[in-house]
């Protein structure tokens, strides 16, 4: 086992170095980038300063001091331009420093929020950590128990008018639950309940410690309901045909031939079986809740985390974010990835990982 962990976190490396790689050629093949962003500012800036200056009888001044009337900017404010966001150097060489620098965690500085993303991050991953956090354990504690009581009841009234509950909930996607919830309850055309955005409240720090939790609280029903009612159909079935595989096989019957209760031969017998498959899910469900149905719910609900940091540094063009971003949310993935196979490894120890 400690080989197979050794060769996996190697292998870590060139998948980490692939992915920046192949994200960094999309990136700088897209328009609309920071320079090309930032000479529009200022020659929309130049323009109304012209139109300001023909109303007086003048031109437009930059400001260097320079008059520039009509002409666009001079070719050595473009190059400066460049030279701060570091587009000076050839795309093979930015990505080589961008290399070095990852390799101690240094992300560099927003373009646009002026601040180091290692900072950045460290200051949003509280709020996405805290709803997915609470968004996983809701949909595991919903999960498992209603996948395993449908397994006990295949077929039954209650599995499948829950069946058809899940199914409309999996079809709907997570950002329109968001958008119903806060139509019906922050304020929307019905009730104005729960507050329409933030965390906490803006007098957090002034309320006591039991307040503080209320409101914290407060401010995550609609984005936890939102996340979970669009999370957990997945699991409940993956839950219920893991244990009905188990419960057909012949293990169970001999068990309950020997006179053993549904709940030993449950719980005895088919539960550890069963739920591997499920353990092995969880490192998907984690990246897909906190990095994909999270960042949408952020979004709606203005929950200043990762997910809109991200979401913000994509529609600026703020590479330092985007790539800062995306190679945490990669490497947390990969090593979520390990922590299920070491997991896979201690519930049922004859699984070897060594052949792979």
């Amino acid at each position: 086992m400690g080989r197979y962990i050794l060769k996996r976190l190697l292998l870590i490396i060139p998948t980490l170095f692939l992915i920046l790689l192949t994200n960094f050629i999309l990136v700088q093949a897209a328009p609309g980038g920071p320079v090309e962003q930032q000479i529009a500012q200022i020659e929309l800036a130049q323009n109304k300063g012209e139109t300001t200056g023909a109303a007086m009888g003048g031109g437009s001044i930059l400001s260097d001091g320079v008059y520039r009337g009509s002409r666009g900017l001079s070719e050595e404010m473009v190059e400066a331009i460049k030279a701060q966001y570091g587009f000076d150097k050839p795309a093979p060489e930015r990505f080589w420093i961008m290399l070095k620098n990852y390799a101690v965690l240094d992300f560099g500085t927003s373009f646009f929020k002026g601040k180091p993303v290692t900072e950045l991050i460290v200051e949003k991953l509280p709020v996405s950590i805290s709803l997915g956090l609470w968004s996983t354990l809701l949909i595991y504690l919903i999960a498992i128990p209603l996948g395993i009581y449908k397994a006990m009841h295949h077929g039954s009234g209650i599995d499948k008018f829950t069946a058809v509950m899940l199914a409309v909930g999996h079809a709907i996607p997570i950002f329109v639950f968001g958008v119903i919830l806060l139509v019906l309850f922050a304020g929307g055309s019905y009730w104005q309940i729960f507050p329409l955005q933030g965390l906490v409240s803006e007098n957090f720090d002034q309320l006591s410690p039991l307040a503080k939790i209320k409101d914290y609280f407060w401010h995550l029903a609609l984005p936890l309901t939102a996340s979970t009612i669009g999370g957990f159909a997945a699991l409940t079935y993956l839950t219920k045909f893991s244990f009905i595989e188990e419960l057909s096989k012949q293990y169970v019957l001999t068990a309950r031939a020997k006179g053993l209760s549904n709940r030993q031969v449950l719980y005895g017998h088919v539960f550890r079986n069963a739920m591997l498959i499920v353990i092995a899910g969880i490192p998907a469900a984690i990246v897909s809740i906190f990095f994909t149905g999270n960042l949408l719910i952020e979004i709606i609900f203005k929950l200043d985390g990762l997910g809109l940091l991200g979401f913000e540094a994509i529609v600026q063009r703020d590479y330092p974010v985007i790539f800062g971003t995306l190679f945490i949310f990669t490497l947390v993935g990969l090593l979520l990835q390990l922590i299920s196979d070491i997991s896979y490894h201690l519930i049922d120890p004859r699984i070897d990982f060594e052949g792979r």
